[in-house]
C-alpha cells in the first residue's frame, strides 16, 4: 500500500538542485530536504559560516512556513559541516534561531560542494494529513 505524501514547494527557498523535493508531508510530519545557504532571490551564498548558517535556517523556515510550521515544530535536525572546526560558530547561530526545547540533532563532517553547511529537518504537523 502506497503511503500518502504531498510535495511542498516554495519560491522563498532555493529550488532543488536535483531530482528531489524541498519538502514532503507524510504521516503527520513535514520532511525538509537538505538546505544550502543560498539566498533564493539573489542566488548568492554568504562567505562566512555564521551567515551561511543563518541563511540555511531562513531557507528551512520558508519551507516549514508553507505548511504552517515553525522552527518550534522541528523534532529532528541533521547538520552537515564541510569542516567540524565550524561547529562552535554554527552552534552559536543555531542556539539563537531554534527555540527550546531544541530538536534532536546530529552534526556530521562531510564534503560539500562549494558550501560550508547544509541542514535537513523533520517537523511535527499541527494536524494529521
Amino acid at each position: 500500500m502506497m503511503e500518502h505524501k504531498k510535495q511542498i514547494i516554495t519560491e522563498n527557498a532555493p529550488s532543488p538542485a536535483g531530482p528531489y523535493s524541498q519538502g514532503i508531508v507524510s504521516g503527520g510530519y513535514l520532511f525538509v530536504s537538505g538546505q544550502r545557504p543560498q539566498n533564493p532571490r539573489t542566488g548568492k551564498i554568504p562567505e562566512d559560516i555564521q551567515d551561511q548558517t543563518s541563511q540555511v535556517i531562513s531557507n528551512l523556515e520558508a519551507i516549514l512556513k508553507t505548511y504552517g510550521c515553525t522552527l518550534g515544530d522541528v523534532v529532528r535536525c541533521t547538520v552537515y559541516l564541510s569542516d567540524i572546526k565550524f561547529f562552535n560558530q554554527m552552534n552559536d547561530i543555531y542556539s539563537v534561531r531554534f527555540p527550546k526545547p531544541y530538536p534532536t540533532r546530529t552534526t556530521i563532517g562531510v564534503q560539500l560542494r562549494g558550501i560550508d553547511i547544509e541542514m535537513d529537518v523533520i517537523a511535527r504537523l499541527h494536524e494529521e494529513v
